[in-house]
């Protein structure tokens, strides 16, 4: 089946299953290579995408439920006025060791941004459930509260 999806602010087609992930549709039919599989059971977050701003475990929503809704994927954060920032902390404060998670991760804190500019500790807790195999989370908190304009650093 032949499905229509807004990617990244460009309509792209796919014809797969409609059970298909869309982690695979994106990933393996469509060329976009930045989220990433971890587990595949929506634990880790490597996956994440935003869908219509919320960040969203991409193994494990079928292409069939994106209906008409906008995806965007890390390839599109650097355009993203939030996105930029989260990607620019990143950045400043070498969040990323091996760098797998890393997408997900910034995902997850753009959509964090978001909705609450000046996150607390127990928001970015709430927020950020992806998983670091590196154990950044001490970075990826610094980041988050450098983006935010709350400069602290790791």
């Amino acid at each position: 089946m032949t499905f229509k999806l807004s990617v990244n602010g460009k309509v792209r087609e796919a014809d797969v299953d409609p059970d298909t992930p869309l982690l695979w549709t994106l990933r393996d039919t469509l060329g976009i290579l930045g989220p990433k599989y971890g587990c595949g059971i929506g634990q880790c977050g490597a996956c994440t995408v935003h869908i219509d701003g919320k960040p969203v475990r991409s193994c494990l929503m079928p292409v069939s439920s994106v209906g008409a809704a906008k995806v965007s994927t890390i390839e599109s954060m650097a355009d993203h006025p939030i996105g930029k920032k989260v990607q620019a902390a990143w950045m400043e404060l070498d969040v990323a060791q091996c760098g797998y998670c890393q997408p997900g991760q910034i995902m997850a804190a753009t959509a964090l941004l978001g909705a609450k500019p000046q996150p607390t500790d127990a928001d970015i807790d709430a927020a950020m459930s992806n998983i670091c195999r590196c154990a950044t989370y001490t970075r990826i908190r610094a980041a988050i509260k450098l983006a935010s304009g709350q400069h602290e650093k790791a």
